[in-house]
């Protein structure tokens, strides 16, 4: 779905973060509802499926590295359930480290984590 048919429906996009570092979840969270998201959390893939299942998501931000799991697996889990909405992967590692990651990825997208917001994620699904 083109970012325009959902941005900004209801005052505000709901986003499912998927990340096992409670610390960048509760600054993630912070910004992006400041920014007029709704945003749910998961740590695990087994999380991030229940969370989708469960609420209406238009996107999910899936760190790469998730503890033991990868988080390409989790956004293909997410994808082949139909959950999750747009899928965009975050790390701490630039694109270009990434690249063949993401091009073997359900993952529409990279975002950053040094450059999280709503603009950016409007901008990573633009493309």
């Amino acid at each position: 779905m083109p970012a325009a048919a959902w941005w900004g429906h209801g005052g505000g996009v709901n986003l499912l973060i998927v990340d096992d570092s409670e610390r960048f979840v509760r600054s993630a969270r912070r910004l992006l509802e400041r920014e007029g998201a709704v945003v749910a959390t998961a740590a695990t893939g087994a999380e991030a499926l229940a969370v989708a299942g469960a609420l209406p998501v238009d996107v999910s931000l899936v760190d790469v590295q998730l503890g033991a799991e990868n988080g390409a697996s989790v956004a293909d889990a997410l994808a082949a359930a139909r959950l999750g909405g747009r899928i965009l992967l975050i790390s701490t590692r630039g694109a270009d480290d990434l690249a063949d990651l993401l091009a073997g990825s359900a993952a529409v997208g990279f975002v950053p984590k040094s450059d999280l917001s709503v603009a950016a994620i409007e901008a990573a699904l633009r493309v």
